[in-house]
């Protein structure tokens, strides 16, 4: 059955928050990009960071360097550009930053707060993710700041000093490849590290939690590898319009939540490879 894209638009309408509904009606309704940037500054706070369950799998109102990733993404996704909130974000991650530049993904703050079975495990120390994809997109909003310089130099030095064996942390490296100076030549790195990398879902028919190559760049993979998972993608749609997701969040909003934030990007990359119709 081919994707439906009016029962896309039904489930996000229904059961997504009202950053995700802004950024649907930008993407595919022509709505202004600036509902989008007032959404998202609904999540910050007063230290330039961001919080407030932005990402919906800790739903704790303190600043986040995680939530401070998906803020500028979302920011680019919707074509919005605005340094001045990527410069007072700089100022957060300063503040919390290791030596060298780099920041945790999330903060011990996020115990005290509802938050999915996974970040019980938690992982404070200052790491390439997020930082990675928080820089790559600052770069894109040309910013400067004393962070984000120190920041830089060190990722490039992590990524070629060491290989990167968790699919999250080279996706988040895909805007620093694009956008950082120099960025394109960790690029070939990327792609050799992610076929062994944890977490890569290379199968089509691969069942539970992971990232297929439909997160990466399609001319990283073969054609046929690339469309059978384009056509899982397809299939993946639900009754409700709406695709599915394979890990437990927090609570029934947060599940909305992500499943509405997994239905617009399963839009955009069927429409990037010409399999959707307006």
């Amino acid at each position: 059955m081919p994707v439906s894209l009016e029962r896309a638009r039904e489930f996000v309408y229904s059961a997504g928050r009202v950053l995700d509904r802004r950024l649907f009606a930008t993407l595919f309704e022509g709505a202004s990009r600036e509902g989008v940037v007032a959404a998202v500054l609904a999540y910050r706070n007063g230290d330039g960071g961001f919080g407030h369950g932005l990402e919906p799998d800790k739903l704790v109102p303190d600043s986040q360097p995680l939530d401070v990733q998906v803020a500028l993404h979302t920011l680019h996704e919707a074509g919005a550009h605005e340094p001045e909130i990527g410069l007072a974000a700089c100022d957060f991650l300063a503040s919390i930053a290791g030596e060298r530049g780099l920041v945790p993904i999330v903060l011990p703050s996020i115990l005290r707060y509802p938050r999915a079975n996974h970040w019980d495990q938690l992982q404070t120390h200052p790491d390439l993710n997020p930082a990675v994809a928080i820089a790559g997109y600052l770069h894109e909003l040309g910013v400067k700041h004393p962070w984000l310089e120190r920041v830089t130099a060190t990722i490039v030095d992590e990524i070629d000093g060491a290989p990167l064996d968790d699919t999250h942390a080279i996706h988040a490296a895909l805007p620093f490849a694009r956008y950082a100076p120099g960025g394109d030549r960790i690029v070939a790195r990327l792609r050799e590290a992610l076929p062994r990398s944890r977490w890569f879902l290379r199968e089509p028919d691969a069942e539970g939690y992971g990232l297929p190559p439909t997160k990466f760049p399609r001319d990283w993979f073969d054609d046929d590898l690339y469309d059978a998972h384009l056509e899982r993608l397809e299939a993946d749609q639900q009754e409700d319009g709406g695709w599915p997701i394979t890990w437990e969040p927090p609570g029934p909003a947060a599940v909305c939540a992500w499943r509405a934030i997994w239905t617009t990007e399963a839009l955009r990359t069927l429409e990037a490879n010409g399999r959707l119709e307006r």
